[in-house]
């Protein structure tokens, strides 16, 4: 009986979810009804795949054994010049040399493997085969591929070439894949605070997800010569180790950027809770926002006594950002069922929070300052879309918990 409610309270979820996508829909003539539903069926077979399969297990597992020691490799770097730095007591972690500083490493290794043509060609290839079988445009299949690898300014700036062809209603589809990401640089930096097999799992099922919800938003209809993508000038380095110096500054920028912000938002997260609490003694910012997200985190499979804090965690990640999020998560993680840690962790990975809305709308302005206007108007459904994507993902990932 149990299970019979998960599913039914799930499809309550999804039902609602599409429903709002649908009534924020500006062409509703158009949406692509055969391609959303592939991509429904795509992100339940990933899911049981991945949580359900020995062999999607041992992949899983494989995986998350090559980012650990690819961890292990960027901690070498880190000991090296941070050494001296002595701690207190031999398990004190500290969050900006033990998580952020791993991100210069893996922004290297991206940057590499960019220069190399590797990564492009495999972006290419897999956005080739979702855009066959989807029928969705190449250039927004190839975008939202390249979104789970690249962060949003980065992903962006690799289709800047084709910004000529992109309209209004692609601008958006090619902006929430950015948004409903994960960087590739920082997934390492994830997998330091959440369990491996929800943040790997939510990878592709946010890339469904936000080309899902996108197209039911923004549909598009092109021509076939407005249909190319080229990767030809993916990267400005001229040779490997300029590759690797450019990572590595574009990783140390990524660093500082996510230090300086998580500084400023837990500083007026404080501030708020305690004008708060002056006002009603006890109230905190994270409590109205589990109040809020309350009925959302039920539907979407979190048991009835944990859906309060569910609820906060998710709300703190919209107006925050994820790693305010995630480090809220990991100090309660011991008091959560596993259901609610995958639910929460799959729905934490991504970049929908307002912040990212400033980030998009100023990358496409530094592309195309036309375009970066047109961002900046529809910033607030593109962070509604974003979101309605992850709680997609995070409804779906829940079922196979």
């Amino acid at each position: 009986m149990g299970i019979i409610l998960d599913i039914l309270f799930a499809l309550a979820a999804v039902a609602i979810v599409l429903s709002i996508a649908w009534f924020m829909s500006n062409d509703k003539k158009n949406i692509p009804y055969k391609g959303i539903a592939f991509m429904l069926i795509s992100q339940l077979l990933i899911t049981w795949f991945m949580f359900m399969t020995t062999i999607g297990q041992t992949i899983i597992k494989w995986i998350s054994d090559a980012f650990n020691k690819l961890i292990e490799f960027g901690m070498s770097g880190v000991d090296f010049v941070l050494g001296g730095i002595a701690l207190e007591a031999e398990d004190t972690s500290v969050f900006f040399f033990d998580v952020l500083l791993i991100i210069i490493f893996f922004a290297t290794i991206l940057s590499v493997l960019t220069y190399l043509k590797v990564l492009p060609w495999l972006i290419q290839i897999l956005g080739g085969i979702i855009s066959k079988i989807t029928g969705l445009p190449k250039i927004e299949s190839f975008n939202a591929v390249n979104s789970m690898f690249f962060g949003q300014s980065e992903a962006l700036l690799a289709i800047k070439s084709q910004f000529h062809r992109v309209t209004e209603n692609r601008l958006y589809i090619v902006s929430a894949s950015a948004m409903g990401s994960v960087s590739a640089s920082i997934v390492g930096a994830y997998l330091t605070m959440l369990p491996e097999q929800y943040v790997l799992v939510a990878i592709p099922l946010n890339m469904f997800s936000a080309l899902i919800l996108a197209s039911i938003i923004a549909p598009v209809t092109i021509e076939d010569q407005d249909d190319e993508v080229d990767i030809n000038d993916v990267s400005e380095s001229k040779s490997v180790f300029e590759a690797m110096a450019n990572g590595a500054l574009d990783g140390g920028k990524i660093a500082l950027i996510v230090a300086t912000m998580l500084i400023a938002f837990l500083a007026f997260l404080e501030l708020v809770n305690f004008m708060l609490g002056a006002v009603t003694p006890g109230w905190t910012l994270e409590g109205i926002l589990g109040t809020v997200f309350s009925p959302l985190a039920f539907l979407m499979g979190v048991p009835a006594a944990e859906i309060s804090q569910a609820g906060s965690m998710m709300g703190l990640k919209i107006i925050t950002n994820e790693f305010v999020a995630m480090g809220q998560l990991t100090e309660v993680m011991d008091s959560l069922s596993d259901k609610t840690i995958g639910i929460v962790s799959v729905f934490l990975t991504s970049f929908a929070n307002f912040s990212s809305i400033g980030i998009i709308a100023g990358t496409v302005a530094g592309i195309n300052n036309e375009k970066g206007k047109i961002v900046s108007r529809f910033g607030f459904k593109l962070l509604v879309g974003a979101t309605l994507a992850s709680v997609l993902s995070a409804t779906i990932a829940g079922l196979f918990i």
